[in-house]
């Protein structure tokens, strides 16, 4: 009962007049960001986290990540548009939907049915994550509350595993990345002795490589130009569409034939978003397999089968909403997307963590009420406004890829009103543009940045506290366990790789 008062208090919080206006531009905002290839939630979040600093400063930070989150649900819907109308996704979650959406729109004429099956598997995902999203954030706060430096050290460490041994990029890749992440954290004054470190004499390097500039580059200038030099100037084949009564009341009928296994696809989706590092893109893959291997008609996949289209979906709004659990409870970003949404909790003056639940109630709270606003609005005006949607797909490269970087270097200059953070944003813009030819995970890389300074710091107080002594990391069970989980996902591509070698001998 205790749960349901606070969720009670916190959709009073949401449904104040600011904060649902807030919520529908963000959910607008986030479809459009969805439909226009090259651009993700990430991107969207990274590049429009400079307007929440003034939101928080007008409002309250409670407005602010309302309003961020509404980008990241909007951008997960807007991205179904452009793969299942265009057979392009419009985001990386979206891939999946390219298998049995763009068939069935195409191959058997129903554009409507189509885009109906994902909104409503998204809906129904996102509604059985976030409940659980409701139920368990705060048992899992209360937990992590007796964590000491050693147990969050072990967490740090259980996060960075995850990228690298769940990743789908090269772990190599991956280790290199973590470390240049870290690489970056630790310019700027020890978190300790508040010594300089790594500034080489320069005095604007004193105050450490921003978060946000950084991601406003990588995502926001590197993604757009990468993807306007993959795109050409070749035709696209599309076709128009919008939902209709009928579209809505076959995928309604549909969707009774599968709840169960979209509700599944949900549940596993969320546990499986909540694996720091992770989010929508694997759970989307990870729902379509599960679907795959479930059913009994596997030769309809590929064709247009409404299970490969509700699956994936499900599970990808059930990720996204579950890569927040991490960030609210331990502190530890669940996703990139989430990772810059926890760098505008630093920028308002939060701490993420189990804290956040005692002495921020209202901002999780409301956080967790408007999740289940934010869902429903969206689903609400994709019903709706399909065919503008994909209008916007007609913004040619060569008129979107200079407005997008002109915005990005505009919100990296607002947040200090420093040239510096241009100067940043520009490098790392050409640095991710690089990096993502180069097939070079960024998730990695971002996370390691947000965590280096943690992870630093936890480190250094378990062994200030133990005089040296490493073995205060196995001494708590709950440290070892963690410790011990991440060898073991340290070790999976390697093992992975000698099963290869082994079948390939054979």
């Amino acid at each position: 009962m205790d749960v349901l008062g606070s969720l009670a208090g916190g959709f009073a919080t949401a449904l104040q007049a600011n904060n649902v206006l807030f919520l529908l531009a963000g959910c607008i905002l986030g479809l459009i960001i969805g439909v226009l290839p090259g651009l993700g939630g990430t991107s969207g979040v990274a590049i429009l986290l400079p307007i929440s600093v003034y939101i928080a400063r007008d409002n309250s930070a409670t407005t602010a990540i309302i309003f961020l989150a509404g980008i990241y649900w909007g951008a997960l819907f807007g991205g179904v548009v452009t793969s299942i109308l265009f057979n392009i996704p419009g985001e990386p979650w979206a891939v999946a939907l390219l298998f049995d959406g763009y068939p069935l729109a195409k191959r058997k004429g129903k554009p409507g049915v189509a885009l109906a099956s994902s909104f409503m598997a998204s809906w129904v995902g996102a509604l059985f994550a976030t409940i659980l999203l409701t139920f368990l954030a705060k048992e899992l706060a209360d937990v992590a509350l007796r964590f000491g430096p050693a147990e969050l050290f072990a967490v740090f460490v259980l996060s960075f595993a995850t990228l690298i041994g769940l990743g789908a990029e090269s772990p190599m890749k991956a280790v290199m990345m973590v470390a240049f992440g870290l690489l970056l954290a630790a310019i700027g004054f020890d978190t300790i002795t508040g010594e300089p470190r790594l500034a080489f004499g320069q005095i604007s390097l004193l105050s450490g490589i921003g978060f946000v500039p950084v991601t406003i580059g990588l995502f926001g200038i590197g993604e757009i130009i990468a993807s306007a030099d993959e795109a050409g100037i070749g035709y696209v084949e599309k076709i128009a569409a919008r939902v209709g009564l009928k579209d809505i009341l076959e995928t309604f009928a549909a969707l009774r034939k599968r709840i169960w296994l979209v509700i599944a696809n949900g549940v596993i989706g969320f546990f499986f978003g909540s694996l720091p590092g992770h989010g929508a893109t694997a759970g989307s893959f990870l729902g379509y397999g599960l679907a795959r291997q479930w059913a009994r008609n596997k030769e309809d996949f590929g064709k247009g089968e409404i299970s490969g289209i509700m699956a994936p979906q499900a599970a990808a709004d059930a990720s996204a909403v579950g890569s927040l659990v991490p960030m609210l409870a331990l502190g530890v970003p669940g996703s990139p997307t989430s990772a810059v949404m926890m760098a505008g909790l630093f920028i308002w003056g939060l701490q993420p963590g189990p804290l956040l639940f005692i002495d921020h109630p209202d901002f999780v709270w409301g956080l967790m009420a408007s999740i289940y606003l934010g869902h429903l609005l969206t689903f609400l005006i994709c019903l709706t406004a399909v065919p503008l949607l994909a209008m916007i797909m007609r913004a040619p490269h060569g008129i979107l890829t200079p407005f997008i970087v002109i915005i990005s270097v505009i919100g990296a200059y607002s947040l200090n009103n420093d040239m510096k953070d241009v100067a940043i944003t520009i490098v790392f813009g050409i640095i991710g543009y690089w990096l993502r030819k180069m097939k070079y995970p960024l998730a990695p890389l971002v996370v390691a940045l947000v965590l280096g300074d943690s992870t630093e710091r936890e480190l250094r107080k378990a062994l200030i506290g133990s005089q040296g002594e490493w073995s205060v990391f196995f001494v708590s069970p709950i440290s070892a366990i963690l410790i011990a989980l991440a060898v073991v996902l340290l070790a999976l591509p390697l093992i992975g790789q000698l099963r290869r070698r082994g079948t390939a001998q054979a």
